[in-house]
């Protein structure tokens, strides 16, 4: 039995949610209950507390006005909601880069100050937008947004390239090809490293 990785054993699968929310709205509120934390998380990364709790509430309205269209083959209903996050974000794109660009600028922390700061820069996902390395940010900040859209939802996301792809709407190669840039900008400016790579997948884009 395959279990899509959003959709616990004996747990009724979000498109289930989706589909009985047609006839009960008010059920559509179990997906707010799953993934909202994450949605949040992730947008507030990308753009600051305020503007990410926005975002959130916008994607979970839009999510609800658009359930009627949901294909309920797909059990997992985060790379849906991701999906719509993201292009939330794009309505903020001045406003995400003028944010890294200010991370960017401030003072890098003296060597030994933050015990943790080595595993928070090498396990992205864990990292708040406050704690994001100076190098990283200037690195994220001149990335083609459709790079950082990709990078993004795998580092601070945690999807799959296949449920990317989904999110995004676009094939699995792009997301690959995408992706392999990106990772190899940051690496290019941050010497080497490259802390948003949380995956271990195959580099064959």
């Amino acid at each position: 039995m395959t279990v899509e990785p959003g959709v616990r054993l004996g747990q009724d699968s979000d498109a289930s949610m989706v589909e009985r929310s047609w006839e009960q709205p008010e059920v559509f509120a179990v997906l707010f209950d799953r993934h909202a934390d994450a949605v949040h998380r992730y947008a507030a990364r990308r753009l600051g507390a305020e503007a990410g709790e926005d975002v959130m509430a916008e994607t979970f309205t839009t999510a609800f006005q658009q359930r009627f269209r949901y294909n309920t083959e797909l059990a997992d209903a985060r790379p849906w909601l991701f999906g719509i996050a993201t292009n939330l974000v794009g309505r903020h794109r001045r406003a995400e880069a003028r944010r890294l660009r200010a991370l960017a600028r401030l003072p890098t922390a003296a060597p030994g100050a933050q015990a943790e700061e080595t595993v928070a820069d090498r396990v992205a996902a864990r990292v708040s937008a406050h704690a994001v390395r100076t190098e990283l940010a200037g690195a994220l900040a001149r990335l083609p947004a459709r790079h950082r859209d990709v990078l993004l939802l795998v580092a601070w996301g945690g999807l799959g390239y296949e449920e990317v792809a989904r999110a995004l709407g676009v094939p699995v190669g792009t997301v690959r090809s995408r992706l392999h840039r990106a990772r190899r900008h940051v690496r290019e400016a941050l010497g080497g490293s490259d802390p948003t790579a949380l995956r271990e997948e195959p580099d064959d884009e």
